[in-house]
């Protein structure tokens, strides 16, 4: 257990300072956003850019080509919570129908699968079908955060646990401490918005 403990130790001594930097602005990215601060899309915009290098490098091709969707989401979120509620106002939080759940999950599971034996069959990548899942995943889940639906919180629960096995499996450990800081983050974003979108609907 100590030669483990001592292993990750090192490995995190030896992390880039790149990707320290990107796992300061992604925490600063969820804590604006369970805030409904619009400053988070900054925060994004910058932690996005930088972990859109980081997993090229070490070959996570579907997690590097979502970064690119992130940063254009970012552009799209902020307008969104800038202008995109009634009367070009804030964006209030909201909820989707089971049938709207229904088609993100299907859409997923479809993609998944499909780019998991594309990149299988066809390219060096590690992990292809759960790079898939959890890239394939945050691209519905991003736009939900865009357009503040409640249970992106639920979604990003499922991600980020598969996410941070894929992370150690690439030693990318301070991206790993990144994603299960997350979850902790992700029950304060739930009670959070909850509470606005509960707050929104007695006043409508």
């Amino acid at each position: 257990m100590n030669e483990v403990l001592n292993e990750i130790f090192s490995q995190l001594q030896q992390s880039s300072k790149l990707e320290l930097a990107a796992v300061i602005f992604a925490v600063a990215y969820l804590l604006l956003a369970v805030r409904e601060n619009i400053l988070c899309w900054s925060a994004a915009l910058i932690s996005t850019s930088i972990f859109l290098f980081i997993f090229w490098q070490v070959k996570l091709y579907m997690e590097s080509g979502l970064q690119t969707y992130y940063i254009a989401m970012a552009v799209y979120g902020w307008y969104q919570w800038n202008k995109g509620g009634p009367n070009e106002g804030t964006l209030p939080v909201s909820t989707w129908s089971p049938k709207q759940h229904f088609i993100a999950l299907a859409l997923i599971v479809f993609a998944t699968l499909a780019s998991g034996y594309i990149l299988s069959s066809g390219t060096d990548a590690r992990l292809p079908f759960l790079d898939s899942f959890t890239t394939w995943s945050s691209v519905i889940t991003t736009y939900m955060v865009a357009r503040k639906i409640l249970e992106n919180w639920l979604y990003w629960l499922m991600i980020d646990s598969v996410s941070i096995y894929l992370y150690l499996d690439r030693e990318l450990y301070f991206t790993a401490l990144l994603f299960g800081i997350y979850i902790i983050i992700i029950f304060f974003g739930w009670f959070s918005w909850l509470k606005s979108y509960r707050q929104t609907s007695i006043i409508a």
